[in-house]
C-alpha cells in the first residue's frame, strides 16, 4: 500500500527535452492544514488561500537560489477580499487573508473570484538573494481563477507559454488536499534564455498544453497517487522525460521572537510607549501564524 505521507507536501520537477518544456507539480497537505488552522476561514477564503499557496509552491520551487523567495499579493479598491498575501522561501509556505466578513455573508456560497475581489490585482515578485535583484511582475484578476491570473502573467511579464492547474479537494477525514501542475515552454532550451529574450514561436507548445489540461483536479489532489505516477501519465509517449530530484514543502513562519524583538528595537521610546498597553506589554501580532508575542517595553535595548 502507498504510504500517503510520501506523496504529500512535496514538489517534484521535471523536464521534456524534445518538447524544449519543463514543469512542476506539488501537492500540500499537512502543511496545508497546519497554514489553514491557525485562521478558522470560511470555506470560500479557505479554498482561495489553499489556491494561493499551491500556487506559491509551484512558482517558489522553480528557484535555484535556496534563500529566494517568491511573494504574491492581491489588492483589492472594492472587493470582500481586502488582502491576500503568501510566499515561499526553501521550500517553506505561509500565507493570509484580510476579508470583510459581512460581505463575504452576503455573496453566493461558492463565489466567483469577481465577487471576491472586484477590480483586483495580483503582484507576484521575485528577490533573489544571492545577486540582490528583484523582479515583479502584475496582472489584472479578471480570470476565473488566480491560477489564469498566474498564467497571465508569466505571458506578460516573462513571455513564457504558461499553462497552471491548480485544485483541491476535502479527504474524508475533513482534511484538504491541494494540487498543482505548472507548464512551460522554453523554446530555447531546458535554462530558458535570459529574461524578455525568449523567442515568439513556439511550434511544440500546443502539444504539450494539450496533454497538460488533461490533468484533473481528482488526480492532483489524491493522495493515493505518487507525483511520479501523474508525470508518467501525462508524458509516458515522450522518448525523454527527465524527472528532478523531489523537494519537501513546511510551513515556514518568521515570527521568532529574536525577529519581533529585533523590529520593535528600531522604534523610538515614544513609539514604543503608545504601542504597550497600561501595563507596559508590547502584543505583537502576526497575521501569518495568529500567533500573538507579548513584549515587555521596557525590555527593548534604547536606541542609540
Amino acid at each position: 500500500m502507498q504510504d500517503m505521507t510520501d506523496t504529500l507536501d512535496r514538489a517534484l520537477g521535471f523536464a521534456i527535452p524534445d518538447r524544449h518544456a519543463r514543469g512542476r507539480i506539488v501537492r500540500l497537505g499537512p502543511t496545508l492544514d497546519t497554514i489553514l488552522a491557525a485562521h478558522a476561514y470560511p470555506p470560500a477564503i479557505e479554498a482561495l488561500l489553499a489556491e494561493a499557496l499551491t500556487l506559491c509552491a509551484l512558482m517558489g520551487s522553480t528557484l535555484k537560489d535556496g534563500d529566494a523567495q517568491l511573494t504574491m499579493q492581491t489588492r483589492s479598491e472594492t472587493g470582500v477580499v481586502q488582502l491576500l498575501v503568501c510566499d515561499y522561501r526553501g521550500g517553506e509556505l505561509r500565507g493570509y487573508i484580510q476579508y470583510d466578513a459581512d460581505r463575504l455573508a452576503e455573496a453566493p456560497a461558492q463565489p466567483t473570484l469577481f465577487a471576491l475581489f472586484g477590480k483586483g490585482y495580483l503582484a507576484i515578485t521575485f528577490d533573489m538573494a544571492t545577486t540582490g535583484e528583484r523582479y515583479q511582475g502584475i496582472v489584472p484578476l479578471d480570470g476565473e481563477t488566480l491560477a489564469a491570473a498566474a498564467e497571465s502573467y508569466f505571458v506578460q511579464s516573462e513571455q513564457i507559454p504558461t499553462l497552471v492547474r491548480v485544485g483541491s479537494a476535502r479527504q474524508s477525514d475533513g482534511t484538504l488536499i491541494s494540487g498543482g501542475l505548472l507548464l512551460q515552454h522554453l523554446p530555447e532550451g531546458e535554462e530558458g534564455r535570459e529574461r524578455l529574450h525568449t523567442k515568439l514561436d513556439h511550434p511544440e507548445w500546443e502539444h504539450v498544453a494539450a496533454l497538460g489540461v488533461t490533468m484533473g483536479v481528482d488526480e492532483l489532489a489524491d493522495p493515493t497517487l505518487p507525483l511520479e505516477t501523474l508525470v508518467w501519465r501525462l508524458f509516458n509517449e515522450e522518448s525523454e522525460i527527465r524527472v528532478l530530484a523531489g523537494q519537501d514543502l513546511s510551513r515556514g513562519c518568521r515570527c521568532t521572537p529574536e525577529h519581533i524583538l529585533s523590529v520593535l528595537a528600531k522604534f523610538s521610546v515614544a513609539d514604543r510607549q503608545d504601542m504597550a498597553d497600561e501595563k507596559g506589554v508590547i502584543a505583537v501580532d502576526c497575521a501569518f501564524c495568529a500567533t500573538i508575542f507579548p513584549v515587555n517595553a521596557t525590555d527593548l535595548v534604547p536606541i542609540r
